[in-house]
């Protein structure tokens, strides 16, 4: 027996039928190779945040002991081009800091852009809980389900093969949010529109829907600072029908200045660039207060107790009162006693 001990090989039951098409057998069967992890590069624009803190840790320490048992799914982008991981950032990345320098990896052929975005989402949808996502996370997940880039069978197709490839247990949840809400759609036979199916899934009302669409507007950096309640939900979804340019100037001024946008300042700074009035300098008066319109009121003039008491009764009505210092001040200024403005 070696010295070395052996590490864990993963295993695959059925593989060369999982990626058999319509009953016949798929060119350039897939199979587990093991990749160096120089090789991969993430999903481009990956929606999905990476563990941190204990989470990864614990992982990590997996990793180091046992290898990584379960192969990620990537694609060929190209021929001889890069390999882009579909699913196993986490297991990736927990790979590297443990000091590995390969994975076990499927790599698949011919995977378009669409249908490698339902492997990603479909992934994270299977391992976390939908409600235990962060608001970007979300965001895509209703995006990409509300999307019409794929058929509803083609998306199934798909589920299955992660089920198998995953080595995912399949269960009928009490009800259909358990697990995230893997349930597929709606009973059969129910018409429901699109983001009623959605609703139906992960308990969403249709404009919570809608608005999670919006929030897939928002640049990188802004969706980062929803993630970190630096800016709430509803002020983010306003900020989302800003362009593009202009929401990298309002991330640009709260990073430089340390500031934070509620609700009425997000409203000003939409309608600053409806009216396209929305420059580096309108959104730094805009944040910072500035831009607020100072009401102009007219001072306040007190008159004294003894005063009042010589000229009107303690039950005076007030519009009593305001009239006969009207006509005062206009015979005072008409007789020539000041100069009237």
């Amino acid at each position: 027996m070696s010295a070395k001990t052996a590490k864990p090989k993963p295993q695959l039951k059925n593989l060369d039928d999982l990626f058999a098409l319509d009953g016949e057998a798929a060119q350039g069967k897939a199979k587990i190779q093991e990749l160096p992890i120089a090789e991969l590069v993430p999903f481009e624009g990956h929606p999905f945040r990476l563990y941190e803190g204990e989470r990864l840790e614990d992982m990590v320490e997996s990793v180091r002991a046992n290898g990584v048992l379960a192969p990620i799914i990537a694609r060929r982008k190209a021929a001889g081009g890069a390999i882009e991981i579909l699913a196993g950032h986490n297991r990736v990345n927990a790979a590297k800091m443990a000091g590995q320098e390969t994975v076990p990896a499927i790599v698949l052929e011919n995977i378009s852009d669409e249908e490698a975005m339902v492997y990603v989402v479909e992934t994270n949808v299977m391992q976390r809980s939908f409600a235990d996502m962060a608001h970007s996370e979300k965001a895509a997940v209703v995006a990409m389900r509300h999307g019409k880039m794929f058929s509803q069978g083609k998306r199934n197709d798909i589920l299955e093969r992660l089920k198998m490839l995953e080595n995912i247990q399949e269960k009928t949840p009490k009800n259909p949010h358990e697990n995230g809400g893997n349930a597929t759609s709606p009973q059969v036979g129910a018409k429901l529109r699109t983001d009623e199916k959605i609703g139906e899934i992960y308990s969403l009302s249709k404009n919570t829907i809608a608005r999670y669409l919006r929030v897939q507007h928002l640049i990188p950096a802004l969706k980062a600072r929803l993630d970190k309640d630096e800016i709430a939900f509803m002020p983010a979804v306003t900020l989302s029908f800003l362009k593009e340019q202009e929401q990298e100037l309002v991330d640009g001024c709260m990073e430089r200045n340390n500031l934070r946008v509620d609700m009425k300042k997000s409203d000003m700074l939409r309608q600053h660039s409806e009216k396209g009035k929305l420059d580096g300098e309108s959104v730094r008066k805009i944040l910072t207060g500035d831009a607020a319109p100072k009401p102009n009121r007219a001072p306040t003039v007190k008159i004294s107790k003894t005063v009042y008491a010589r000229y009107f009764g303690p039950g005076q009505p007030a519009k009593e009162v305001q009239a006969t210092v009207e006509k005062a001040l206009e015979m005072y200024f008409g007789s020539g006693g000041g100069t009237e403005k």
